[in-house]
């Protein structure tokens, strides 16, 4: 039940020394900043570093040929070998749980030789073949128009999606750019659609730089008939590819007649894999975070609890007086307590306040000057935000326990006495 007087009785024994309560706050403050700036560092360091990873699906991995490392069925060691289209229907038939199976083509490469040009402008750019569903691994924000489609893939149409780097670097300014062409090493394609990348944070100038056109018509265009240069694979949700990979590449070694412990013949990066290596690191770096935030603030903890102690202590005689007129233990116990509770509570509210102020003004730094390799928006959750209310109202009683416990412990007669 709320009661003016015992809050009154409160504040007035906060304010009887004030320098005293304001050492002894700070420390729980202190301590809850350190936790709430520890966790917001890690979480915008996780940040950057997952965004080396994009938007592509990370249930995913990219598989490519190399030279044969062993000699098998007359065949010698050192043989080049190349996937074809039909490879990937065979992973799709025979490979269960993959959701897609995207093989891919490349052209020319960012920074590279001038290779698409528009009247009298040219560029470099990087070139893709691709088939309509490798925009679900690599979520693309069409801007403009539309991305590859099945029917493009079967009638091998001469056309293509390019992204803003593209459009920058061949187009002036408020130009039309759906319906008219460019020309890619000499042959003409119709673009039908802009687009840039989702949420980005990598090389994005890289990304913006690229164009992508039907599978089938890059082969034809581009004299590279059936072959695939890598694929794309990814598993459904639920599986991991990791789990599944080793089947995709000993179908692969059969088809192509290479020695199945050849693991070098084919070259893979696994997507998953690196994920949750990095995700595992950074629930590391999570704990240690909140434990060396836990210590700081405990520091502050027992700085309050042994305030209190002293509090107790220079209010024996009133404690006696208030038992003696027929106070409860119970009575003098919660005042001990709420005045802790109330000290570390106001203490690390403020600190968290104080803590948002400083991830705020990180936040708008990175604003300014841009992307920071490995560090984007450091911040916290409201989870974050619970769990430290919840560590400082128990903090709170645990720090006003002892000396609650040793004011009730006192007789009145005992407490009386002394002077």
């Amino acid at each position: 039940m709320f009661s003016r007087d015992r809050w009154e009785e409160i504040l007035e024994a906060l304010n009887a020394n004030k320098f005293r309560t304001f050492l002894t706050a700070f420390g729980v403050f202190w301590g809850i900043t350190i936790l709430v700036l520890l966790l917001a560092m890690t979480n915008g360091l996780k940040n950057g570093v997952m965004s080396d990873f994009g938007n592509f699906a990370t249930n995913s991995m990219f598989m490519w040929t190399q030279g044969t490392s062993k000699p098998y069925k007359g065949l010698p060691k050192g043989r080049s070998f190349s996937y074809r289209i039909d490879d990937v229907a065979a992973i799709k038939a025979q490979i269960p749980n993959l959701k897609y199976v995207s093989p891919r083509n490349q052209l020319g490469g960012f920074n590279g030789a001038n290779n698409v040009t528009r009247g009298t402008k040219t560029g470099a750019f990087e070139i893709y073949g691709d088939y309509p569903e490798y925009i679900n691994q690599q979520p693309l924000d069409i801007l403009q128009g539309r991305f590859v489609s099945y029917s493009d893939i079967e009638s091998k149409r001469k056309i293509c999606v390019i992204g803003i780097g593209v459009v920058n670097g061949l187009y002036d300014k408020g130009e039309e750019i759906l319906g008219t062409y460019i020309k890619i090493n000499g042959v003409n394609f119709l673009v039908v659609g802009t687009f840039k990348m989702s949420n980005s944070q990598g090389d994005e100038e890289q990304d913006a730089s690229t164009i992508y056109m039907p599978f089938t018509t890059f082969g034809q265009a581009f004299n590279r008939g059936e072959d695939v240069g890598w694929m794309a694979v990814t598993a459904v949700d639920g599986v991991s590819i990791t789990s599944l990979k080793q089947q995709v590449f000993n179908l692969m070694k059969s088809r192509h007649k290479v020695d199945p412990t050849d693991d070098r013949a084919i070259g893979h990066f696994d997507l998953s894999e690196q994920f949750e290596r990095v995700s595992g690191l950074f629930s590391i770096l999570s704990f240690v975070g909140y434990f060396v935030g836990a210590l700081v603030l405990m520091s502050g903890i027992i700085g309050i609890s042994n305030i209190m102690l002293i509090v107790v202590k220079e209010r024996t005689k009133e404690i006696g007086v208030r038992r003696a007129l027929g106070a409860s233990p119970w009575a003098i116990k919660s005042q001990i307590l709420q005045e802790s509770l109330i000290l570390t509570i106001l203490s690390g509210m403020v600190g968290i306040s104080f803590a948002a102020f400083v991830i705020w003004v990180m936040n708008t730094i990175l604003d300014n000057v841009g992307p920071v390799d490995n560090f984007a928006n450091p911040s916290v959750s409201m989870q974050v935000i619970f769990t430290a209310l919840i560590i400082l109202i128990v903090s709170g009683v645990l720090a006003g326990l002892i000396p609650a416990n040793s004011a009730t412990k006192m007789k009145p007669v005992d407490a009386l006495r002394i002077d």
